[in-house]
């Protein structure tokens, strides 16, 4: 089913793609009370008739927001073809990321040359109207208030939402995959990363007052203080990992420090019971995030 309600009035949609390894990793976020129902990052093109579906499913006949954590493809890249079903919603997003989103022929270009074959499954960046677009923090509306956090670490134009008790992370702490015991915790800091940027924006989102953490990748989570405490552990542990082996010479790099943070990382530790096709979807975007900090390291000493 692709459609879950973890709690009243919360639910995930789950945005599967057909691709190894691409289930229980992709999700949007539904949230309606008191009149009013926003949707957070309603995914990729190719999905959008999955969540029109849901939405349609749960008799949501309008939509006031629609919130977007960042404006990378799997994310935002959707949401304009959303407004087609939903032309009266409001979009979200940092400003550093409106412009993009009103014309995103640079952000598809990218996207194609970043990610291959998965940005054509994802599908084509679709255009949001200019008048459907804008930032503001608060966002209030229906009697509920929305706050805004600039967290900066996984991309510049990266936001988090707190409404009550619920944080929508996006990627501020990394990729969660949903376990019946333990934590799987994947951090995400492809190029171009900095360690101080993405340290100040998970000490921002860790000293929130809240009792769930939404995940864009995937699920969410009620032991907040773990899921922060992972995040900030394993981003010290990766960056040294990563600076040691760079410091050896080690080769085949990405081979070395892979294996290694396979058996000193904490939120790792779990991995080996992820089914073997998780396996290779996570190898490959945990090599992402380790030149995103060779990168760094490299700049940091030129």
């Amino acid at each position: 089913m692709a459609t879950h309600e973890p709690m009243k009035d919360l639910y995930i949609v789950d945005l599967d793609q057909p691709l190894e390894g691409f289930y229980n990793f992709l999700n949007s976020w539904v949230y309606r009370r008191d009149g009013l129902t926003l949707v957070v990052d309603p995914g990729p093109r190719s999905t959008i008739p999955v969540l029109v579906k849901a939405l349609k499913d749960l008799d949501i006949k309008k939509l006031d927001y629609i919130l977007l954590t960042h404006i990378h493809i799997d994310h935002a890249g959707g949401a304009g073809l959303l407004i087609d079903h939903y032309p009266d919603a409001m979009v979200i997003c940092h400003p550093k990321g409106i412009r993009h989103m009103i014309d995103p022929a640079k952000l598809w270009e990218g996207s194609r040359s970043f990610l291959g074959k998965v940005a054509d499954v994802y599908g084509e960046i679709a255009a949001i109207p200019e008048k459907n677009i804008s930032y503001k923090n608060p966002v209030e509306a229906g009697g509920i208030t929305i706050n805004v956090f600039e967290t900066p670490g996984h991309a510049p134009s990266h936001l988090c939402y707190q409404i009550g008790n619920l944080l929508f992370l996006g990627e501020a702490a990394g990729i969660n995959y949903p376990l019946n015991e333990g934590l799987y915790l994947r951090i995400a800091t492809p190029p171009p990363f900095s360690y101080e940027t993405y340290r100040n924006s998970l000490e921002k989102a860790a000293a929130l007052n809240v009792s769930h953490v939404c995940f864009g990748h995937y699920g969410y989570r009620q032991d907040v203080k773990n899921v922060f405490d992972t995040a900030k552990n394993q981003l010290d542990n990766w960056l040294a990992t990563v600076e040691k082996h760079h410091r050896m010479g080690s080769e085949p790099f990405d081979e070395s420090v892979y294996a290694e943070l396979l058996k000193n990382d904490r939120g790792l530790s779990t991995y080996g019971s992820l089914p073997k096709d998780i396996q290779s979807r996570e190898k490959i975007f945990s090599v992402n995030s380790i030149k995103g900090m060779r990168d760094y390291l490299q700049n940091k000493k030129s």
